[in-house]
């Protein structure tokens, strides 16, 4: 059985930037991840451009250096990739944790994907997990339709077919962009009654161009409530209409999976989805269990990004030092 000081669940950028933390200050860790690291930026639409700079990305003080100011998605997955090789990150990939037991230190039991079942000892341990992979559903008829997702890619396959996309903040706004140059015909369904304050000012100006010249049909107030297989139902100011469809992308948000630190013994509020936690040194009402990352900010995920959330690391080793 491997024994660590502290073992991180979770291989994005704040718990790359935990694991580095940790390392300048002498204590050594394991980071255990389901997928591959930063399994959730790989997820991002293929042209994304990050909303914050380059620098405001970089974790372990290491220099992210590109031409413009900010990242593309394909420059950050290297950037990463290089941070954990260049610094010999322990991270073992596709394996997932699935149980954490308190005694007088921690015994963490995973399974890889292989299906070989792993056991490791840790003083403590950090959990770093995002929310991506929990879509917020929309809880309607037809959403389990194969032409449904929860994350748009790039909109090639979609040329000369009908989207509509339901949402109305960045992830809409962007995916409604690429769908319209690639030659689909996009209808976006918001409920908002204007558009989001949130929105990338960069991007605001092209979108509502294309929605003056009806190259995309924007609908406010609007509510999907059903989806078929060749169309989409939805309310409009208390009218109902069907529209021909090929394809929805529900760009409805993402919440985090609070089962596992549950499962701990550590506090999660109900309404809000905010983990018990000190936020000065992000350690949780469980001692010896830390929390880095967006799932400190429970819930509003617009509070904790990749630009704060990799300072949390800094927080959990002053204090796991403070405690030797």
């Amino acid at each position: 059985m491997e024994k660590v000081e502290v073992l991180i669940i979770g291989g994005g950028p704040c718990g790359i930037a935990t694991y580095l933390s940790l390392k300048n200050q002498g204590i050594s860790a394991l980071i255990i991840e389901k997928g591959n690291i930063v399994h959730t930026l790989s997820r991002f639409p293929t042209h994304q451009t990050f909303f914050s700079t380059s620098e405001k990305l970089e974790v372990g003080n290491i220099p992210f250096i590109i031409e413009g100011r900010k990242p593309k998605k394909h420059q950050a997955l290297a950037y990463y990739r290089d941070v954990v090789k260049r610094n010999k990150v322990s991270i073992h990939s596709f394996e997932e944790v699935l149980k954490v037991t308190k005694n007088k230190d921690f015994l963490v039991e995973s399974i890889t994907k292989s299906g070989e079942q792993k056991q490791y000892r840790a003083n403590a341990v950090v959990v770093a997990t995002g929310y991506y992979d929990q879509p917020n559903y929309l809880s309607i008829p037809g959403e389990e339709l194969e032409k449904v997702s929860h994350y748009f890619f790039e909109g090639h396959k979609h040329f000369n077919q009908k989207v509509v996309i339901v949402g109305g903040k960045n992830s809409s706004v962007d995916a409604a962009l690429e769908l319209e140059k690639c030659g689909a015909e996009v209808t976006v369904l918001y409920r908002g009654n204007s558009y989001s304050p949130s929105i990338k000012p960069w991007v605001l100006p092209e979108f509502e161009a294309l929605v003056r010249s009806e190259a995309i049909d924007m609908k406010f107030q609007a509510n999907i409530i059903e989806i078929k297989e060749k169309s989409v139902i939805y309310e409009q100011l208390g009218d109902i209409y069907e529209i021909d469809n090929d394809f929805v992308y529900a760009m409805t948000g993402y919440h985090p999976d609070h089962s596992l630190i549950k499962s701990m013994g550590v506090g999660v509020d109900d309404s809000t989805g905010r983990p018990t936690f000190n936020p000065e040194t992000m350690e949780t009402n469980i001692k010896g269990i830390y929390i880095a990352g967006v799932i400190a900010a429970g819930n509003n995920a617009n509070e904790i990004f990749i630009e704060n959330g990799r300072f949390h690391g800094d927080l959990i080793a002053k204090n796991i030092i403070s405690t030797r």
